[in-house]
């Protein structure tokens, strides 16, 4: 049975706010503002994200109609990525047959991609703006598609791990959704998630801003920081210290925080088959 708008709906507003109330180092969430942003504006994105994300009738215009919705309540880029990503998913989901395994649909959703698809994210995109977005020399968002959105996703794929997903169909994040499934639902297993995304890959965020070295660097040391972190006694003490430690340098894993997201959001509708 196709699952009702509202119920998915939900599931992305519930994972949007999971992933909020976990202490995530460098990222904005409940226990400490960053970079200019507090909790509340992701909160009110996801709120109005989430009707446009479950109403569109393309994966295209699910992206852009959420993105509108979105700077046109809290006025910046707050959910881009996430909705980048999870709009596959949710076309997939309300297209699945029962049993059917989501990935298996959602890999038939994007070789379906089409260039109005394109189109669609491309103005979601340059709506947006988001940081350390810069030009390209080829399928540059400025300028009109003429390839489907999955060939636009290729392209960047090499430096946007974002755009990875699309090609790998969502590999990361399916990886990372069984992660929290095993691990169970709570704020400990949306950290363990973003923890392991973060140790396993240099954040593309933090990469366009402060370069590859710098991401690397940070790969490195969420690496170390995770592998004893579950030993501690003082696990919420030890978050915190690597939060302000990322946070005094302007470093926000923002990629990393998207395909956590993403990750809950997949395990959400994983439950519904």
């Amino acid at each position: 049975m196709r699952p009702e708008l509202a119920t998915v709906a939900g599931l992305f507003r519930a994972a949007c706010r999971a992933e909020l109330q976990a202490l995530k180092p460098g990222n904005v969430h409940a226990f400490r503002a960053g970079h200019g942003m507090t909790t509340a504006t992701f909160e009110r994105a996801a709120e109005v994200a989430a009707v446009r994300l479950v109403a569109g009738a393309t994966v295209g215009e699910r992206i852009e109609g959420s993105v509108r919705a979105s700077l046109g309540a809290v006025g910046l880029n707050a959910n881009l990525g996430i909705i980048l990503l999870c709009a596959p998913l949710v076309h997939a989901i309300f297209e699945a047959s029962p049993g059917e395994e989501l990935r298996s649909v959602l890999a038939r959703v994007l070789k379906r991609l089409t260039v109005r698809d394109a189109e669609a994210a491309y103005r979601a995109i340059a709506a947006a703006n988001p940081g350390g977005l810069g030009k390209t020399k080829e399928h540059d968002v400025a300028e009109a598609p003429t390839i489907t959105l999955r060939a636009a996703m290729a392209a960047a794929a090499d430096r946007d791990r974002i755009a990875l997903q699309y090609v790998t169909d969502f590999e990361d994040v399916f990886g990372a959704a069984r992660v929290y499934e095993t691990r169970g639902p709570g704020r400990a297993g949306v950290e363990d998630v973003y923890l392991g995304l973060l140790s396993l890959f240099p954040d593309s965020h933090i990469a366009r801003k402060f370069g590859a070295g710098v991401a690397e660097t940070v790969r490195l040391e969420a690496a170390a920081f995770s592998a004893s972190l579950d030993f501690r006694e003082d696990r919420e003490r030890a978050l915190d210290a690597f939060d302000l430690h990322l946070k005094a340098k302007g470093i926000n894993p923002g990629t990393t925080a998207d395909l956590t997201v993403a990750a809950v959001f997949t395990a959400g509708l994983r439950g519904l088959s």
